[in-house]
């Protein structure tokens, strides 16, 4: 059982890994993770290998994303592995032991056995249905101004998003609603900007069509 769990921190989406101690690959970057009890559902020992080895105990989404079987993944017994796709909403700093770090998706580290590949998968997967999907709520706080929500689309999707374009798109696909409340102004003056949240705290397919895609370069 493997966690592929990702969190915008700051400017970046960073991937949660641990660093092994024993061999095979040890003193390398891990997924977390660990064997499923005979009682346990996959889903309920994803949750446990977290909340016991990494104190995240809260994910505001989780979902099954592969399972791997080749036979030469694992140097020793042949071990399979079922990998699930993890969220953290940015506004929270899980506590983490020492062994334990986010990585920028950017910039990770060389990682053991196959869980590089698991990685990207997750990210591709991420990244695809914050296009037709709400998914969104799952890494932004419970409130946000549009320029905070576009910086957490801007981290996750790896491309430059237009904050009206964003705006116009989640609006239209009646995913946000505002709060009533504003924002306190920057130094810069101006009207200080409405805060919204999203309308559902729990997945839905809200778009087929994939909209927030990278700027079309020019020639």
């Amino acid at each position: 059982m493997l966690a592929v769990v990702f969190q915008v921190r700051g400017d970046d989406l960073c991937l949660l890994l641990w660093r092994r101690t024993e061999n095979p690959c040890a003193d390398t970057w891990a997924l977390p993770g660990g064997a499923v009890g005979p009682d346990e559902t996959l889903e309920q020992s994803v949750r446990r290998h977290l909340a016991a080895k990494v104190d995240v105990r809260e994910m505001s989404y989780l979902e099954q994303l592969r399972t791997v079987s080749d036979p030469l993944r694992h140097p020793g017994p042949r071990l399979l592995a079922t990998a699930y796709l993890g969220l953290v909403p940015s506004d929270l700093d899980p506590v983490l032991p020492a062994d334990t770090a986010w990585h920028p998706v950017g910039g990770t580290p060389a990682t053991a056995f196959d869980h590089g590949a698991l990685a990207i998968a997750g990210r591709d997967r991420l990244r695809a249905k914050l296009s037709y999907t709400n998914l969104g709520y799952a890494l932004a706080p419970p409130q946000f101004t549009i320029a905070e929500l576009r910086a957490v689309y801007v981290a996750a999707l790896g491309h430059d998003v237009s904050a009206t374009n964003l705006r116009r798109v989640l609006l239209r696909r009646a995913v946000l609603e505002p709060t009533g409340e504003i924002a306190q102004p920057d130094s810069a003056g101006g009207r200080p900007p409405a805060r919204f949240r999203f309308r559902d705290r729990g997945y839905r397919v809200t778009d087929p069509a994939a909209v927030l895609r990278p700027p079309q370069s020019r020639s």
